[in-house]
């Protein structure tokens, strides 16, 4: 696998997740399509989604539903597209969204492996991966980045580093969706800060392209432990994101 098939795969998936087409990320011209969840979407994509905002750094992609399209396409008009991620141009596109009872939800940066800059990291522990069947009795707050309890199903590999028959780092992969495998990493708070996050990321990037997947990693923007982890473990920026639901949803998850 090549960098430029890595980004391919992204970015029919990317359209696959918005109802566009692949090339509509590479245009130079900002592009507005009506919002569409595809049957082969990342399974943790839920509607409702009001829209969704994409740049992969040439242009910003909005899928949006017909109740807030007019105001959708007024934003990426008035602002280029690389604004139309930040404040305080969101506070407009906010302040018009919340009187039809929607709001910015979602906002964050993925990661895919740059095979030309994949360094070679050694856990300062020994190392074990992991399947499916080791991962029954780690469904713990500690290995809630590694590991989803609310999508099991999809949990499909993992490697984790050991401390004599201590667990005190994980890193696991979701198979989110046909193509891409997702990683999340945690280390136990007495272990960090010596390699072990980087180096378990960066060996499980490497078994899932072993097997045919694109490695991706996601953050939110203002998590630089996390964005400086996938940087050192071979992964570059590649694309970001921003996703507006109805007012209720985004409600029930500050409760």
């Amino acid at each position: 696998m090549t960098n430029k098939q890595i980004l391919e795969i992204a970015l029919r998936q990317s359209a696959e997740d918005n109802g566009c087409s692949a090339e509509d990320f590479l245009s130079d011209k900002n592009v507005v399509v009506p919002f569409k969840l595809g049957e082969k979407a990342r399974k943790y994509y839920k509607e409702p989604i009001t829209c969704n905002f994409v740049t992969y750094g040439n242009n910003v992609v909005a899928a949006t539903s017909d109740e807030v399209a007019d105001i959708v396409k007024e934003y990426v008009a008035k602002f280029e597209f690389d604004h139309c991620f930040e404040t305080p141009n969101l506070n407009w596109l906010s302040e018009r969204l919340e009187k039809l009872g929607h709001k910015v939800c979602f906002m964050a940066e993925y990661f895919l492996p740059d095979l030309d800059k994949m360094p070679e990291l050694e856990c300062p522990y020994a190392t074990k991966i992991l399947g499916p069947e080791d991962f029954k009795e780690l469904y713990l707050p500690q290995w809630s980045n590694a590991l989803c309890s609310a999508r099991k199903e999809l949990d499909a590999l993992g490697i984790g580093a050991y401390d004599g028959e201590k667990l005190v780092g994980f890193a696991g992969a979701s198979a989110d969706c046909d193509d891409m495998w997702q990683i999340g990493v945690d280390v136990l708070p007495e272990y960090r800060r010596n390699g072990i996050a980087s180096a378990l990321t960066n060996n499980l990037a490497k078994e899932i392209l072993k097997r045919g997947k694109v490695p991706f990693y996601c953050c939110a923007w203002s998590n630089i432990r996390s964005a400086k982890n996938a940087i050192r473990s071979g992964f570059t920026p590649s694309w970001v994101e921003v996703t507006v639901k109805p007012t209720e949803v985004v409600d029930r998850l500050n409760a």
